[in-house]
């Protein structure tokens, strides 16, 4: 290649990893077309590999597909391109291809190609990659031993994913990561917290997960106390952070952690810079019970998006400022804001707590007419209990029934609960069998229906639940009580 040719090369490769490529791949490739460098497989992965960072995998394929001769180089491009942003199954069909034209693998093919059968769960051929692995001899590089184990661990397969595992002789925090969140998917947090504190070096993410992963399985005392132990080791936090131990705060109570965390993402920029850390903060004052900190920290933010909206109007629902939700969602709709369905839910619910029937029939209205959001379980949830409150039990009764889907036991529930108080003894007795079809185990159910016959006097009907919780051999439940 002569001096020229090197010189447009390279000033291809500082253009094509500059910081405006985003917008200039086209500009970049006509520069290359014009210099005779579009059969270059060397510029052609650059490109290809830049192309899968942006997403732009379907402009990659037609360079690809006029490439005469591409190397091992440009395929292992292509098929990490594929691996990170999709389809996944086009990495495999390019490995297919590669061994078709008789190129050789090398120890850069295999792991995005796991990676791809992770993407797509498919073990069965995932086990055929690590199959040919295995034959080839490329199983001692870590890389390809990180993606085996991703993939039996995408796949659910731990004891599989724990072999490879422990057949490693350097395990970096990467798979360490991914063996603990595959134990804590499968419901094994006990297993994953051993690994975690096994692990001899941790990073942010590492806590992250083991910190979530507590959360999600209901386990809110230790993540807060595993978050402690974070911050104490000094630790700094992140926005994954902050937004996955604000929801743990707000459960436990525990006002005194949000409030250092709070302090924090403004002291690091963190609250200026995240959306998701305000988001997370506005929700977190709005479940302690504190409007006005929410209210302020909403208005403060410079930037919104609809989960900010929704996180405020959700929380003045749950703190009873109804009317006012429903003023602030007028004024996100005024501002351009396009709602989703979370918006509803909550607008819905400040219409339920305010008492605002009509209101709360138009937005519902709205939801299909205007806003093209097909109503789900939770709205029609929310109507019920907004009409149910109102001694609409009828209206209710009625819009369960003509539902486009079938009703849970919580809005038969619900339901329930607005017969008990407004004394609607009909409604009240097909709402407890619907729930009693829905739930045959739940002693409750048949309880209710039972007290409301002896309500009405009518003993025959008491005597006949009794004999079809016999039948069915379900026990009342006993009474408990308990202190804290």
């Amino acid at each position: 290649m002569s001096k020229a040719l090197l010189e447009v090369e390279r000033r291809v490769l500082r253009l094509l990893h500059g910081h405006k490529t985003r917008t200039r791949l086209p500009e970049i490739h006509a520069h290359f077309l014009r210099h005779g460098l579009d059969q270059l497989n060397q510029v052609l992965a650059h490109f290809v590999s830049v192309c899968g960072s942006l997403h732009k995998m379907a402009y990659a394929n037609r360079i690809f597909c006029l490439t005469h001769n591409p190397n091992i180089i440009f395929f292992n491009s292509m098929i990490k391109g594929y691996s990170l942003c999709g389809p996944f199954e086009q990495s495999l069909h390019l490995f297919s291809l590669l061994r078709s034209r008789g190129i050789r693998p090398d120890e850069y093919t295999f792991a995005p190609l796991l990676k791809a059968c992770s993407g797509i769960c498919d073990c069965k051929l995932g086990q055929c990659v690590h199959a040919e692995v295995i034959r080839i001899g490329f199983e001692r590089f870590g890389s390809i031993r990180i993606g085996i184990v991703e993939l039996y661990v995408s796949c659910e397969r731990m004891e599989d994913a724990r072999m490879v595992f422990d057949e490693m002789s350097y395990r970096d925090v990467v798979v360490w990561n991914l063996m603990i969140r595959g134990f804590c998917k499968m419901g094994d947090v006990d297993m994953g917290l051993c690994l975690f504190r096994k692990m001899s070096e941790r990073s942010v993410v590492s806590w992250n997960s083991m910190i979530s992963c507590l959360a999600k399985s209901g386990w809110d005392r230790e993540a807060l106390e595993l978050f402690c132990e974070m911050r104490d080791q000094g630790f700094e936090l992140d926005e994954v952070t902050v937004v996955i131990v604000l929801p743990v705060c707000a459960r436990l109570g525990a006002v005194e952690v949000g409030q250092w965390i709070h302090s924090y993402s403004g002291s690091r920029g963190l609250l200026r810079d995240a959306i998701s850390v305000g988001n997370s903060l506005v929700d977190f004052y709005c479940k302690c019970g504190n409007l006005e900190v929410a209210r302020s920290l909403f208005n403060e933010m410079p930037c919104k998006n609809v989960v900010s909206w929704n996180a405020m109007i959700s929380g003045l629902a749950l703190n009873g400022e109804g009317e006012v939700g429903v003023k602030l969602f007028e004024e996100m709709i005024n501002k351009g804001m396009s709602p989703n369905d979370a918006t509803f839910v909550g607008v819905l619910a400040c219409c339920a707590h305010a008492g605002l029937v009509e209101k709360g029939r138009e937005l519902f209205a709205s939801m299909s007419e205007k806003h093209q959001i097909q109503p789900k379980l939770e709205h029609y949830g929310c109507m019920v209990d907004l009409l149910g409150r109102s001694g609409l039990v009828r209206e209710a009764h009625g819009l369960i029934r003509n539902m486009p889907m079938k009703p849970n036991a919580a809005l038969w529930g619900a339901l329930l609960g607005a017969c008990r108080t407004h004394g609607d003894v009909e409604v009240a007795e097909l709402s407890v069998k619907e729930l009693i079809n829905i739930e045959p185990w739940n002693s409750g159910n048949y309880v209710l229906l039972s007290n409301i016959y002896a309500d009405e006097g009518r003993w025959d009907e008491v005597a006949m639940v009794r004999v079809l919780m016999k039948e069915k051999c379900v026990k009342k439940a006993p009474g408990q009580s308990v202190i804290e």
